[in-house]
């Protein structure tokens, strides 16, 4: 065998694996597209729970509150 026809085979098994991992791929998108519309109909099922509304804040007379506590505890480090 000279080498002519070594590259020769070599380039035929390169287009010949490349050209099957194409068609794999195509074949997969073509699978999951299929799924996609048979399995449309029960997505609802697996669509997560909405989640409980967030708590109110606090009210400014509760922040107000805090501020002075916060304040009244700077006093008292500053005054040691």
């Amino acid at each position: 065998m000279s080498n002519a026809d070594l590259i020769l085979g070599g380039l035929k098994l390169l287009v010949f694996g490349m050209g099957m991992v194409y068609f794999f791929l195509i074949l997969m998108i073509i699978a999951m597209n299929l799924m996609q519309k048979v399995l449309a109909p029960f997505a609802a099922a697996f669509e997560p729970a909405p989640k409980a509304a967030p708590k109110p804040k606090a009210s400014s007379g509760d922040d107000a509150q805090l501020a002075a506590i916060a304040a009244a505890a700077v006093e008292c480090a500053r005054g040691k």
